[in-house]
């Protein structure tokens, strides 16, 4: 059993037809005690998609959705990303790289969408871009990100 499988809640997400849990399975760590429920799926072009749900906690003094908040869902799509449309296993793996435009304020009472594809993948690396839209093809944010595959350690004997 993969590792993103032992630690992930993938499947589907009966309120959105189409669409896959994206949660980890203990909810005191970052993902979800910070971004809360987060679904994700494979558009119809091939392309990888995670959902937020903003809340109250995700707006800063403006009213609108933190830029800390936005970074946190790029970074976690980039290990969806490779879940569901490159290589299959997303874990373990660490973020070597974002580089993160600012095009617009996310707003607080619309879903959050990181729509990405694969640049490229390698043994060791994949490359993602994307960018982070609402309703109506409000752009928020465009991002590329180089993930590097960590190689799992062989089990003790």
């Amino acid at each position: 059993m993969a590792l993103s499988d032992q630690v992930f809640e993938h499947g589907p997400d009966p309120d959105n037809p189409g669409w896959r849990h994206w949660n980890l399975k203990d909810e005191t760590l970052f993902n979800g005690a910070v971004m809360g429920r987060l679904i994700t799926r494979v558009d119809d072009d091939g392309r990888a998609r995670l959902r937020m749900f903003p809340e109250r906690r995700h707006q800063n003094l403006q009213g609108i959705v933190h830029g800390a908040v936005t970074l946190s869902l790029i970074d976690i799509s980039l290990f969806t990303t490779m879940h569901t449309i490159g290589s299959g296993n997303a874990g373990p793996s660490v973020t070597l790289e974002l580089s993160t435009q600012f095009t617009g304020a996310g707003q607080p009472d619309c879903p959050l969408d990181a729509v990405t594809e694969i640049v490229r993948e390698t043994g060791g690396l994949v490359f993602v871009r994307g960018t982070v839209e609402q309703e109506g093809g409000h752009v928020v944010a465009s991002f590329s990100g180089i993930v590097k595959k960590m190689r799992q350690k062989p089990a003790t004997q």
